[in-house]
């Protein structure tokens, strides 16, 4: 059996409050193969919190705990900001929502790209310059000679989306996690691992194969994409019943139900 790309087992992130700690993540568990795995829940459900706890970039004064916390045969636990900055682009990568705002403002799109590629690839600037180029067109982006001149202030918000892709895909990671958006293509030619964060059930729905349900920081289920209507927590189920459908017309918006026993064993 091929060992998972990525395991995670009792993933917790606590943050201190004046009333003492705040659990953002609690005691997540799962494993992520050369497959889509979603992870969907409404706003401060610990989604992007559990991605970028697996990146290290939880900072001070959040706390990182976990049982296992691996990727491939490295183990992440402790690892120091050096060790993480190796693995960050080579081994795994993220694509945030708002991506301009992750580039340098002072450097073209073009020589960011090509610089990711230099550090971890060791390339020569010509080399890296075409790997870019190649990059740029492999995500879609029309005359790409133009757009690796251009300042990320200069693109637009869907072009500096797949600006950031070709930056976290040019030196072939084996895990990508994204942040609502990414290419089907790229994900499945390449034959990586991702994790898609999201609020958007339709679109997990029809992308991953499968699906992390999260809650108050802790996963309440885990089903195959495809039958992801056919879930049985009554959360997921409530999730679901919100989703708009074409056609239809509803006096009164659905309220989603939470249960103070889904709190149970979080404590």
């Amino acid at each position: 059996m091929t060992s998972p790309l990525l395991t995670v087992r009792n993933l917790s992130v606590t943050y201190p409050g004046d009333d003492g700690d705040v659990r953002a993540v609690r005691n997540v568990s799962f494993t992520l193969g050369r497959e889509r795995l979603g992870i969907v829940g409404e706003s401060g459900s610990g989604k992007s919190t559990t991605g970028r706890a697996i990146m290290g970039l939880v900072g001070h004064p959040g706390r990182i705990a976990a049982d296992e916390l691996r990727l491939g045969d490295q183990d992440l636990r402790g690892l120091s900001e050096h060790g993480f900055r190796k693995l960050r682009g080579k081994r795994i990568a993220m694509v945030l929502q708002d991506p301009k705002y992750s580039l340098d403002p002072v450097m073209s799109v073009g020589q960011q790209i090509a610089e990711t590629h230099r550090t971890h690839l060791r390339s020569n600037p010509r080399d890296a310059r075409r790997a870019a180029l190649e990059m740029l067109e492999a995500v879609h982006i029309r005359d790409p000679e133009r757009v690796y001149t251009m300042y990320p202030h200069q693109v637009s918000g869907g072009m500096g989306q797949r600006v950031m892709i070709a930056m976290m895909l040019i030196a072939g990671p084996d895990i990508l996690i994204a942040d609502e958006a990414i290419m089907d293509e790229l994900v499945r030619g390449r034959g990586m691992g991702l994790l898609l964060i999201s609020h958007n059930l339709h679109l997990v729905s029809s992308f991953c194969d499968r699906v992390l349900v999260m809650y108050a920081g802790q996963v309440l289920e885990t089903c195959e994409a495809g039958k992801l209507a056919e879930a049985k927590h009554p959360y997921t189920r409530g999730l679901l019943a919100a989703l708009p459908q074409l056609g239809h017309r509803r006096a009164d918006l659905p309220q989603l139900q939470r249960d103070p026993t889904w709190m149970a064993d979080l404590v």
